[in-house]
């Protein structure tokens, strides 16, 4: 079995219109898988599409190495998922929503849900009426319901939603640690970066409803993100210097007289000698290294709706 999860040119239309088009995934065994995109990118529509409740317009889905179809009764119940918010029966304690979904799964493991519970540190809270839940906990009780009967793959949309730095953190410690020690095979979608890079072996980024690129981790940190950064009162001289002079192409004017340049091959040092030379006022030089968000938001070219954190 080659990957947990695989798409073939995955597409749905509702309406005419397309929410995702074309989309290849490819999600290995036993890795943390982060579906990354900002939000209306299409990430809530795959993973719909994962987990049967909305059939393709085109192409297919392998999970567990079988085509999925309607009646893939079997290969749903070796997954957990939350699509969205997580619904429970409100009048019902959090106790009791788990052992009902313990009943409906057939799985009757002794003090399970006692245990996911305790992971999820909802455990003085078992006995209330979920309807008294905040939204930060009626999120973690439903990540312990997707959880709570060990599935092997694990697919969670937008899992932090409603949560606090410090219970963010919470999540990613748990999900490493179910990864790790249950080996259980995770996808995870967000839309802020820096919920999932400290975890993920692998990221798949989606962009109106087209994938852009699935890379792994240790791939980008092996990537050179350095630059050099140039600041200047006068950025469309110092371009014309930059590519008249120098033969650089590979910069990007920014705001304010910044320019990032991406040549490798150009020193600080002959920089700063070329642009005085040509009468360019320099009001800082340097080399920076390039942080991962800025990365990602160069492949999706719209820096405004995807962020590093909150």
């Amino acid at each position: 079995m080659p990957f947990m999860i695989q798409t073939n040119h995955l597409t749905k239309t509702i309406g005419g219109k397309e929410l995702v088009t074309d989309v290849n995934l490819h999600v290995k065994k036993g890795e943390i898988y982060g579906f990354l995109g900002p939000n209306g990118a299409g990430k809530t529509t795959v993973m719909k599409m994962l987990t049967n409740l909305w059939k393709p317009t085109l192409g297919s889905i392998e999970l567990f190495g079988e085509t999925l179809t309607p009646k893939s009764y079997e290969v749903l119940r070796r997954m957990g998922s939350i699509i969205e918010f997580p619904i429970f029966y409100e009048h019902m304690s959090g106790y009791d929503n788990l052992k009902m979904h313990c009943e409906y799964m057939g799985y009757y493991q002794h003090d399970s849900v006692e245990n996911v519970l305790d992971m999820l540190e909802l455990a003085e809270a078992a006995k209330k009426p979920v309807g008294k839940y905040s939204l930060g906990m009626k999120e973690r009780l439903g990540i312990a319901r997707a959880i709570l009967c060990r599935p092997e793959l694990l697919i969670l949309d937008e899992p932090t939603n409603g949560l606090d730095p410090a219970g963010m953190k919470q999540i990613r410690s748990l999900l490493k640690m179910l990864c790790t020690e249950y080996g259980m095979t995770i996808m995870v979608s967000t839309h802020i970066l820096s919920e999932i890079e400290s975890i993920a072996d692998t990221v798949g980024v989606i962009h109106h409803g087209r994938m852009v690129q699935e890379i792994g981790m240790r791939e980008i940190e092996q990537m050179s993100l350095a630059y050099i950064e140039l600041t200047t009162t006068d950025p469309k001289r110092a371009a014309y210097v930059l590519s008249d002079k120098l033969g650089l192409t590979n910069f990007k004017i920014l705001e304010e007289g910044a320019i990032r340049i991406y040549d490798g091959a150009v020193s600080v040092q002959e920089l700063s000698k070329t642009l005085a030379l040509n009468d360019v006022a320099v009001m800082a030089l340097g080399r920076k290294t390039e942080n991962l968000e800025n990365y990602f938001l160069k492949m999706t070219a719209e820096g405004g709706r995807m962020a590093c954190g909150n």
